[in-house]
């Protein structure tokens, strides 16, 4: 990594190796940061300061591309130099300089003293190596534990973050796990060393309610227990609200509000963060017509996997992922399906679109696919649509955004020619609010909302009849969330789409959905309107997930969210 532009020499002499307490653990003065592209220079953040104090929790809001994140990685020296420079700015940790500190310095630092929670899971584990592997490098290389030592502190870091069963869960990857269990695992690793500072990146979004709370609670038992000091990066305000003390509004790269955290909820100045405040989901769901017609059934849907042991290898047992389940999706009609993480959500989606194996009848607009082969499958794919929790994991790297659009216009011989597609590309970036223009881009270059709208679009852009949705808004800040709400409700209404809505936020189910699944362990725990089951949950879990999630959005004794 080449050394950032910085304005003072930096020596390893500078290091304050006794910080008084009273002193700011992290002292960000005049940051700024720019990206110098080929044809420009972007200036992704401007100007900013901050400080943060041991046992105190600093929350960076804003919505994405605000420059948030770009912040953050700066600490580390984590951005891709030397496409990113610093033409202004200053870093200090426990009164030692980290901007253009040697590698040598970092190394020390980075997983040791400072570590980071990384918003997207999938792409930080590597998809080759153990959940023991990777939890335990962190061991080895900070700690020197033994081999036996680093597996007892690894299962006690995968008890502390709420992974179910942890023993079988050393062997598996990260493929085998729900989202919200990757991301579990990605906090038990920034954890194993009980650093000075933790910055998390949307540590949360990923976990459904249930589990989020508990990893709140357990981030505020490690700050009181260490006096480990909080730089939260999120868009969740029910986060900031339970979690910060003091709080850094930004937009587009600087600070336009920074106040302790009650202030600013109970009075906020500028007209944006007074925006932030006021924006969630809202408005009815779209109610299918009563005569309308059933696009996806599923009877007795069931995916088991099976459990395997010994040297033959014979099946021992079986995973039940989703365990004898019905569920009917009608034209214009939005089946909710919520749950935590593991309780099979994603994979009841995933059989109804025959794309994993599963038992049981599903009809697609009254014929049986259960039995079609590939060939027979392929014309109704077109029809059949996901938008995927994680973006960045479903997009290809090495193509432009109008590549990835225009993949499936091509593969289903949509368009009568080159220029047909790239305007049916414009219509739908327009569409999902990203710019046109940009199409020219990668992923890469896009901040996590934006490659999310990216990956609806591409969706949209074949006029699908049947989507699945898992949890399109879960990477999304509040403003762009009621965005995409209000979008795929107007799109449901113009084309009679039915979707089955995959989601851990309640307030999104609520404003989408006109049916609710409650799924634990595999099975149907409560089924029925939407309506009927947010005024009077029937069941215990159901009250337990609705409870976790409003407790979250509870101000000075008052619910926000009911």
């Amino acid at each position: 990594m080449n050394a950032p532009e910085h304005s003072a020499a930096v020596t390893a002499e500078t290091v304050d190796t006794a910080p008084d307490v009273a002193k700011p653990l992290l002292t960000v003065s005049d940051l700024s940061v720019n990206f110098n592209m080929p044809s420009e220079t972007v200036e992704a953040v401007r100007h900013v300061s901050f400080d943060l104090r041991k046992g105190r929790t600093l929350a960076l809001v804003g919505e994405s591309g605000s420059g948030k994140s770009v912040s953050a990685l700066s600490i580390l020296q984590l951005l891709p130099y030397p496409v990113a420079s610093h033409p202004s700015g200053s870093i200090r940790f426990k009164g030692q300089e980290l901007l253009g500190a040697s590698e040598k310095v970092l190394r020390s630092v980075r997983g040791n003293e400072i570590s980071v929670i990384f918003q997207e899971p999938m792409t930080s584990l590597n998809p080759l190596h153990t959940v023991e592997r990777q939890v335990s490098e962190v061991l080895f290389v900070h700690k020197g534990l033994s081999r036996p030592k680093a597996k007892i502190r690894c299962l006690e870091l995968l008890r502390l973050v709420g992974l179910p069963e942890p023993e079988k869960r050393l062997a598996a990857f990260p493929h085998e796990l729900s989202g919200g269990q990757r991301q579990r695992v990605m906090i038990a690793m920034a954890l194993a060393n009980e650093p000075d500072l933790l910055i998390a990146d949307e540590p949360t979004t990923a976990l459904d309610v249930t589990i989020q709370a508990q990893i709140l609670e357990l981030l505020k038992d490690l700050q009181a227990r260490f006096g480990m000091a909080l730089l939260l990066i999120t868009h969740d305000l029910g986060v900031v609200r339970k979690m910060a003390d003091d709080v850094c509004v930004m937009n587009k790269g600087e600070i336009v509000e920074a106040k302790p955290a009650a202030d600013l909820f109970a009075r906020p100045e500028h007209p944006y963060t007074q925006m932030l405040l006021s924006a969630e989901p809202s408005g009815q769901p779209a109610r299918a017509e009563a005569d309308a017609g059933t696009i996806v059934e599923g009877d007795d849907v069931r995916v088991w996997f099976p459990i395997k042991k010994g040297i033959l290898r014979r099946t021992v047992d079986h995973i039940k992922a989703v365990d004898g389940i019905d569920v009917r999706v009608r034209e214009g009609h939005t089946v909710g399906v919520v749950g935590e993480s593991g309780s099979g959500k994603t994979t009841l989606g995933m059989a109804l679109l025959r794309l994993t194996s599963s038992m049981g009848g599903i009809r697609y607009r009254g014929q049986d696919i259960q039995g079609l082969q590939y060939k027979a499958m392929r014309p109704l794919r077109r029809e059949m649509q996901v938008v995927f929790q994680d973006p960045y994991g479903s997009l290809s790297p090495r193509m432009s955004v109008g590549e990835i659009i225009a993949e499936g216009l091509k593969v289903h011989d949509v368009g009568n020619n080159a220029d047909d597609r790239e305007a049916m590309i414009v219509d739908v970036l327009n569409e999902v609010g990203i710019d046109p223009d940009s199409r020219f881009r990668y992923p890469h270059e896009f901040s996590g909302g934006q490659r999310q709208r990216i990956s609806i679009a591409r969706a949209m852009v074949l006029k699908p009849r049947f989507v699945v949705l898992d949890e399109p808004t879960s990477a999304l800040d509040m403003s762009v969330q009621a965005q995409i709400v209000d979008l795929l409700r107007d799109l449901q209404k113009r084309h009679k789409l039915a979707y089955l809505f995959i989601s851990h936020d309640l307030k999104v189910v609520r404003a989408l959905s006109d049916e609710i699944l409650v799924m634990k362990d595999g099975k149907v725990v409560e089924h029925g309107a939407a309506e009927a089951i947010f005024n009077n949950p029937s069941t215990a879990y159901t009250k337990a997930l609705f409870k976790a999630a409003f407790d979250l959005e509870t101000v000075n004794g008052d619910t926000v969210a009911t």
